[in-house]
């Protein structure tokens, strides 16, 4: 049995977790960080809530604030795309946010959409040589224990970011125009958990 399936279907590209092993860092994936403290652990648990029962966890209980963990997805490279993806806020007392990075050419350099679950907010930011800098924001609730979608659309210099099927926000902007990585996104010692993962090229 394959560690990761990838099924195309109209287009999409749907990670399947319910074949991968629990206990082991996710296949397909790989790891890097931005700025300070111990890398991130990533592993597969069991949840019966995810689909498939099975998701994507990042478990370091490191309280480095200014520590940004990134799962990159090692298969895509892509520029115009929209990423789809389901987070549950498990743990954390520092902070308790992630998302979505895209358009990633190094660990210091890429976009990002995340939800933050102390705070009861989601926004869009970019990281620029490992400087991160909040573009636009919205306050919504973001329940701990819960799973919430969360969707971030790239084509040109337009972004939008919808969370729980409502859009959120609509920024342009053109720090990052070349084709990069995909990754999942967590902040300081944030535990969450991630399922559902997909990813659609456009145009």
């Amino acid at each position: 049995m394959p560690a990761i399936a990838l099924e195309r279907k109209g287009g999409p590209i749907s990670v399947d977790l319910s074949v991968i092993e629990t206990h082991a860092e996710p296949a397909g994936y790989t790891f890097w960080q931005t700025d300070e403290g111990e890398p991130g652990k990533w592993g597969i648990i069991a949840d019966r809530t995810a689909a498939g029962g099975r998701a994507i966890a990042q478990l370091s209980r490191n309280r480095t604030d200014y520590r940004l963990p990134l799962a990159i997805y090692k298969p895509f490279t892509g520029k115009d795309l929209e990423v789809s993806v389901r987070i549950k806020a498990v743990a954390g007392k520092v902070d308790q946010a992630a998302g979505i990075a895209v358009r990633l050419l190094t660990p210091d350099d890429y976009y990002v959409a995340g939800a933050n679950a102390l705070e009861d907010v989601v926004g869009f930011y970019r990281v620029v040589r490992g400087q991160h800098e909040r573009l636009a924001s919205a306050f919504v609730k973001v329940s701990a224990n819960a799973w919430h979608t969360l969707v971030l659309k790239a084509e040109g210099d337009h972004v939008t970011v919808s969370f729980d099927g409502n859009p959120l926000i609509s920024v342009r902007d053109r720090t990052f125009s070349e084709p990069g990585k995909v990754a999942l996104w967590t902040k300081a010692h944030s535990m969450y958990y991630f399922d559902t993962i997909s990813i659609t090229p456009l145009g």
